[in-house]
């Protein structure tokens, strides 16, 4: 099972939030990640992730995400992210969960999490503009989990996390809930390893192996690791 946040997509050249120059800095949160920044300024909000939508036409996966997808040669992965971007899919990942939603989707204002109005947008579509709808006729909004809303896949991320027979963390502060929350239902004695280049507190019993590099070279180490052990 691995979780991912920001500084596993940092490599792609997607900016993280947290870190100094990050999205947090140039944009403050209430403004375009709450619902009440949304209904303040939905223009704003619209564009604020209109423009997101556009990096991803000029990133790739790194070689994290792909190596990712290698160690489903030998291991079933699970891959559980904080990130909105679809790079895990582009890296080759059969089974990702997104907890804070998907960028390229979009979804009804009135109900985001109603499944008949989700839809993905093709490249083309990426320009979402105030009076565009979604099919119960409500403005359409970005398929994105805000501060104040409730992460809807969080219980299937508990279960899976609770059968973990090793436990990877790549590129999180650990800060968010209720994604930093799952390391709670990691089973005793499951193998924990972190993945970060910056200094990470993680309040946890077990022993959490830390790999001091960002994803690309940690993911290659981890490799290393678990083919030595479990190989």
């Amino acid at each position: 099972m691995v979780l991912t946040g920001a500084g596993m997509s940092a490599e792609s050249g997607i900016s993280t939030f947290r870190d100094s120059g990050g999205l947090w800095e140039k944009y403050p949160v209430e403004q375009v990640a709450t619902p009440e920044g949304f209904a303040r300024n939905p223009a704003l909000v619209l564009e604020f992730y209109n423009q997101r939508r556009k990096q991803l036409l000029e990133v790739e996966p790194n070689k994290g995400h792909r190596l990712l997808c290698e160690l489903e040669k030998d291991f079933e992965v699970h891959i559980i992210t904080q990130n909105v971007d679809d790079l895990h899919e582009r890296g080759g990942s059969s089974r990702v969960i997104h907890l804070h939603g998907e960028l390229a989707k979009v979804c009804s204002s009135r109900d985001p999490d109603d499944p008949r109005y989700i839809r993905t947008l093709a490249p083309e579509e990426y320009e979402i503009r105030m009076g565009d709808l979604a099919g119960d006729g409500s403005q359409l909004r970005p398929y994105i989990v805000w501060f104040g809303e409730a992460v809807p896949l969080i219980e299937k991320a508990a279960k899976i996390t609770s059968s973990a027979d090793i436990f990877v963390i790549i590129g999180t502060s650990m800060n968010v809930y209720p994604a930093a929350g799952l390391l709670n239902y990691v089973p005793a004695g499951v193998p924990v390893f972190l993945i970060d280049p910056n200094p990470v507190q993680i309040q946890s019993s077990e022993k959490i192996e830390v790999i001091a590099k960002g994803a690309s070279e940690g993911v290659a180490k981890l490799r290393k690791i678990l083919s030595e052990r479990y190989g």
